[in-house]
């Protein structure tokens, strides 16, 4: 019956079931959709049961359609193009990396700063290299590949590509122990907003300086992502997640940050803060506690490393 409707122009018991698969699947070729909804074409069937299979048809095929446009996410394997330059001298506004509408922007980063954020590490545990990777301070401004704008690690796993590729970085691992913050919970429990199971990405964590202190607006968060960012921008030392808490969660966190932290370019105690330091805060605001201790890390040591190749 399909071959001679297809080859034959056999017309159908409903005359416009054409027109309705034309119309919820435009893109689908004739030949398909009279092939995926043959069996519910059924000259002895009654027109509600051929809809209601309709339906669910369009359903499922709706859901593949779905699934294919969702698998033409770029694989986001390096930037399409990326401008390196010094940071001019007279930058007032801080440090971050961050994405501008289509662009990736990183102001007034080290080349330490850049490895630390590209790994997710704090820049105490990299060592080697030579001295400038500590002072000379970098913009970056790159266009990622395609429409879509990738997730924090899709852009920490472009900037890997760009630190191998424009800056020649080689390095190796070792392991040490050395001081750490381990991140646990405090004695009241945890003062968080447990959130249900979500597909959607989370958004980044990042944390805000200002004069008035420093703040976190933690939304859709890990444990690992608090670790993280700690250990990443604002602590001395690596932060390790024990405790045990695997939800994602939405918080607040404030806090005066002192001269060791942020690399001492936060402002300290010229800050306008009235919040309490970070310590005290996070027990207070969050029921979370960070302990000082020493753990097993895996260092980052340089190998090789040049100032960046020309744009």
């Amino acid at each position: 019956m399909v071959r001679q409707a297809i080859g034959g122009g056999l017309s159908t018991p409903y005359p416009t079931v054409w027109a309705i698969l034309n119309l919820v699947f435009p893109r689908v070729p004739l030949y398909d959709s009279f092939m995926l909804f043959s069996d519910v074409i059924n000259p002895g069937g009654s027109l509600k049961k051929f809809l209601s299979k309709l339906a669910v048809s369009a359903l499922f095929l709706a859901f593949e359609l779905s699934a294919q446009v969702q698998s033409a996410r770029p694989a986001f394997e390096e930037f399409d193009v990326a401008t390196i330059k010094s940071t001019a001298p007279d930058w007032k506004a801080g440090r971050f990396i961050r994405m501008e509408g289509a662009e990736f922007v990183a102001r007034n980063h080290t080349l330490k700063t850049l490895v630390a954020a590209a790994y997710n590490l704090t820049p105490r545990i990299i060592a080697g290299g030579p001295g400038w990777i500590d002072s000379d301070h970098y913009d970056i401004l790159a266009k990622p590949p395609g429409e879509l704008r990738p997730n924090l690690a899709e852009q920490m796993s472009m900037l890997r590509k760009l630190l191998s590729d424009r800056f020649q970085l080689k390095f190796h691992r070792e392991p040490k122990e050395l001081p750490v913050y381990a991140l646990t919970i405090a004695k009241n429990g945890p003062k968080l907003k447990e959130l249900p199971a979500s597909p959607d990405p989370p958004p980044a964590l990042l944390i805000t300086l200002a004069p008035t202190g420093a703040s976190i607006p933690g939304r859709n968060a890990s444990m690992g992502d608090l670790a993280s960012v700690l250990q990443r921008a604002a602590l001395d030392r690596p932060v390790l997640d024990r405790t045990g808490l695997s939800a994602r969660y939405d918080f607040d966190l404030q806090w005066t940050p002192n001269e060791s932290q942020f690399g001492g370019i936060a402002p300290g105690e010229n800050a306008q803060s009235t919040h309490p330091d970070l310590f005290v805060a996070i027990q207070q605001q969050l029921g979370l506690r960070l302990e000082a201790t020493r753990g097993a890390v895996q260092m980052l040591v340089i190998e090789t490393v040049e100032r960046p190749s020309e744009n």
